[in-house]
C-alpha cells in the first residue's frame, strides 16, 4: 500500500520511489525495505494496480521502466484504507516486554536499561524535533499527514520520558505484588509475583 500510495502521487522509476522513501525515512513509519520495493512493484504490475512505460531518460535496464497507479489501483487502495485494522490494533514495543521480564535481570541491570532507554529516547526525541522542522519548511502549513506523523511520534517520546523519570524514581520500591492470582491461567502479576524470588528451576518449568 505504501508503493501504491506513492506513485499516486506521480509515476517514478523504482530507484526514484526507493530514494523518495529513504528521503521521507520510512524505516521509521514503514517496513518496507529496498528489496520489497522492487518486489511490490512487480506484483502491483501483475494486478494492474500500476502500469509501467518505457522511458526516453538515459536509464539503462529495468530503470527505464516508470510506473504509474492505475484506475483499478485507486481503487483498490481506497478500498484497503478504509479496513478497521489500522485503527483497531495495539502496538507490542520490545521495550514493554522487557519491562515485564525485568524482574529475573542481575542487580543493576534494570537501572541501567532505563538509563539506556531514556539516552536512546532524548537522541529520537531530538532527531525528529529536527525533521519535523524541515517538513514544515517544505509543506508550508501545519495541516499535512506528514506535520501530524511526525508531531505524533513526538508527543510518543516525551510522554515514555516522563514515563521513565517516574520509573526511575520507584524503582527502589519495588516489591512483589500482595495478592497474586495462581491458577492455571494465571495472570502477568501472579506470574511476577515472586518478583525475581522464584527458584530458577521452576522459572525454567514455566518456560
Amino acid at each position: 500500500m505504501v508503493v501504491l500510495s506513492l506513485l499516486a502521487e506521480r509515476p517514478m522509476h523504482g530507484y526514484e520511489a526507493n530514494q523518495e522513501l529513504l528521503r521521507r525515512e520510512i524505516q521509521d513509519w514503514a517496513g518496507v525495505s529496498r528489496p520489497q520495493v522492487y518486489y511490490s512493484l512487480e506484483k502491483l504490475a501483475e494486478f494492474d494496480f500500476v502500469k509501467a512505460t518505457e522511458s526516453e531518460g538515459p536509464q539503462a535496464g529495468p530503470e527505464r521502466r516508470v510506473f504509474a497507479t492505475t484506475t483499478r489501483g485507486r481503487a483498490a487502495l481506497a478500498n484497503a484504507l478504509e479496513r478497521a485494522e489500522w485503527t483497531e490494533q495495539r502496538e507490542r514495543p520490545p521495550f514493554l516486554t522487557w519491562i515485564a521480564l525485568s524482574w529475573q535481570a542481575r542487580p543493576g541491570v534494570f537501572e541501567q536499561q532505563l538509563r539506556r532507554r531514556r539516552d536512546y529516547l532524548e537522541k529520537e526525541l531530538a532527531r525528529e524535533e529536527e525533521t519535523l522542522g524541515e517538513i514544515r519548511r517544505e509543506v508550508g502549513h501545519r495541516f499535512h499527514e506528514a506535520v501530524w506523523m511526525v508531531s505524533l511520534m513526538i508527543e510518543q517520546f516525551r510522554t515514555e520520558l516522563r514515563w521513565l523519570r517516574k520509573l526511575e524514581r520507584e524503582s527502589p520500591r519495588r516489591a512483589r505484588a500482595r495478592n497474586p492470582v495462581l491458577s492455571h491461567q494465571s495472570s502477568l502479576v501472579g506470574r511476577q509475583s515472586s518478583a525475581g524470588h522464584a527458584p530458577r528451576a521452576q522459572v525454567d518449568e514455566d518456560q
